[in-house]
């Protein structure tokens, strides 16, 4: 956990374990523009809470499936306050989920199928094995 103190003076190190990342992680988030690159004091790059709150927000729109090219424009839709695009991208990423539930369920009730055909011992050969032979 950061606490508000050390939050001024994180490094780039201190950040990546705010946010649950690797440092390359962070690297690579602010080569994609996802996370600003604070200027050099000292000789090393400082970050505050706003770069900890978008290293969480880019981890979290993450686990919901967002690509990261889908993550920049939430941030950008952020600073403008759209709404109305960010429910599109939302209801886009749930129609996406729904499809891949729907592509998971049939592969799972299909290979339910040659379990059981493969329980009953009916037949010469092995139904799961004789499924994936070309």
């Amino acid at each position: 956990m950061v606490r508000s103190q050390d939050v001024a003076t994180m490094m780039i190190g201190a950040l990546a374990r705010a946010g649950g990342v690797g440092v390359e992680t962070v690297r690579y988030y602010q080569r994609r523009g996802l996370i600003g690159e604070p200027e050099k004091s000292g000789g090393v790059r400082r970050y505050d809470a706003e770069a900890v709150r978008r290293l969480r927000f880019i981890r979290a729109a993450q686990t919901a499936g967002f690509t990261l090219a889908q993550i920049a424009e939430l941030i950008e839709l952020d600073a403008g306050q759209d709404r109305e695009r960010a429910r599109a991208l939302a209801v886009a990423r749930i129609a996406a989920i729904d499809e891949e539930i729907a592509r998971l369920t049939g592969a799972r009730d299909a290979l339910a199928r040659l379990a059981s055909t493969c329980a009953a011992g009916t037949g010469a050969g092995c139904p799961i094995l004789e499924a994936f032979e070309p």
